[in-house]
């Protein structure tokens, strides 16, 4: 136990990963984690609804589920079950990463194809977890960068649609109306200018803050039909394969190889929670902390594709929020779990946030889409750039922005192909790999 405190006061925390805060501070650093989540949990939900053209009640009950099924995986990642779970105060939520591939699925097979994808999929990121040190080798940081970069140049396209008002904006004719782009911008000049606050619960609220005004001013300006829900009552009760289930191989290669990606990223953020929480970050602790940590992420999102939600990953904001508030407990993450579950249980939370216009969450979204980018790009620079590594970035970046920018090019290859190869980030993470292997096997 004296151990455990001097790793926690020689990394800064007021408590370490053991220790239980009063019931007032928990319930405190839960609130501030919940803020630091809470739109990047429902808005893969929302987005993927758009794009699929879904009905009210369908969109509101997707984000219910979105919560709680990031409840139920946050509480197994820091309670730790058996061998799944880091033991860590992780927070999981719906991943961006997987939007793309989840849209290209849903055109093509419905709800039941996603789930059925993402369900079978996640077996990839599970077996990783069994054979950690082998696919670090496969999986480099410069690919792993060259991913993260695709995954936010592929969604830009995504919110800047959004702004512009959407898919019922271009089946009326409105798409890029001045009220719409004006909404959209409002939305996000509010994100950076509270973001850009030296009051740190003010920068830590920023896309809160900037949703909510925008969600008031769309509702002053008619945008907002709330006669459309006819209750926002009752209770939502979970119900495993409420849409069905259907399997389609190009959808599950497509998603694969997000979760493989996905995997390396979670070795990443377990890597640096470890860190902030005064851990080991080597040795028989660690490996096995990283182990379970990315099974839980895999297992978790099979989890959540049973209870018709989309793949979870966990969220690297909490690490700042951990060091942040110098709070590393993991029973605070229980907090964090429970109130979750219970959001996701009440319709009335998902059915709100449904009829939020689309350029209110586009403007939010165009920066966070951004800020995924960007984030590549940091890794890429972490490495060294040398001539080999500029002809992978080349090939890689050429590929997956080719078939974004111009899908028609793959217009004459077979159905099953079109699908894997439809998105950028299938295309240019798998030409990543490949090229990485090929071109720099040598050193």
């Amino acid at each position: 136990m004296e151990k455990e405190q001097t790793a926690a006061q020689s990394a800064g925390l007021i408590y370490g990963l053991n220790d239980h805060p009063p019931l007032k501070d928990t319930v405190f650093a839960a609130l501030q984690h919940l803020l630091a989540i809470f739109v990047a949990i429902i808005t893969p939900p929302l987005i993927i609804a758009g794009a699929l053209k879904l009905d009210l009640e369908t969109t509101g009950f997707l984000v219910s589920m979105a919560l709680f099924a990031s409840g139920v995986s946050t509480f197994i990642q820091c309670r730790r079950v058996g061998p799944v779970g880091c033991g860590l105060l992780c927070i999981q939520g719906t991943s961006f990463s997987f939007i793309g591939p989840i849209i290209s699925a849903g055109l093509t097979g419905g709800l039941s194809s996603i789930f059925g994808a993402c369900m079978v999929a996640s077996s990839v990121e599970m077996l990783i977890s069994r054979v950690l040190k082998y696919t670090r080798k496969v999986i480099t940081p410069l690919v792993s960068g060259i991913v993260v970069t695709l995954i936010g140049m592929s969604l830009i396209k995504v919110g800047i649609s959004a702004c512009g008002g959407g898919a019922a904006a271009q089946a009326d004719g409105t798409f890029g109306a001045l009220h719409h782009v004006g909404l959209a911008a409002l939305v996000l000049v509010l994100i950076i200018f509270f973001n850009r606050s030296s009051n740190r619960y003010l920068r830590m609220s920023s896309i809160v803050i900037g949703l909510i005004i925008g969600y008031i001013v769309a509702w002053a300006m008619g945008m907002v039909d709330f006669s459309a829900v006819q209750s926002y009552g009752g209770f939502n009760i979970p119900i495993p394969f409420r849409y069905g289930l259907s399997f389609d191989i190009s959808a599950i290669i497509a998603l694969a190889l997000v979760y493989l990606i996905t995997a390396i990223e979670a070795y990443g953020d377990i890597t640096a929670n470890s860190l902030i929480s005064g851990e080991p970050v080597e040795g028989e602790t660690f490996v096995k902390r990283a182990s379970g940590g990315i099974l839980a992420d895999g297992f978790n999102s099979m989890l959540a594709g049973i209870f018709n939600s989309f793949p979870n990953s966990i969220f690297a904001q909490n690490n700042g929020m951990i060091q942040l508030t110098g709070v590393a407990s993991r029973y605070v993450g229980y907090f964090i779990a429970g109130f979750l579950i219970l959001l996701g249980l009440f319709p009335a939370v998902g059915l709100v946030f449904s009829l939020m216009p689309e350029p209110v969450l586009g403007g939010a979204t165009l920066l966070m889409f951004g800020t995924v980018a960007a984030a590549g790009i940091r890794i890429i620079a972490s490495q060294r750039i040398d001539r080999k590594a500029t002809l992978v970035m080349a090939l890689s970046f050429s590929f997956g922005l080719s078939v974004e920018l111009v899908p028609d090019i793959l217009c004459q290859l077979p159905e099953t192909v079109k699908n894997i190869f439809s998105s950028g980030i299938t295309t240019g993470g798998l030409t990543a790999i490949l090229a990485n292997l090929l071109i720099r096997i040598k050193e």
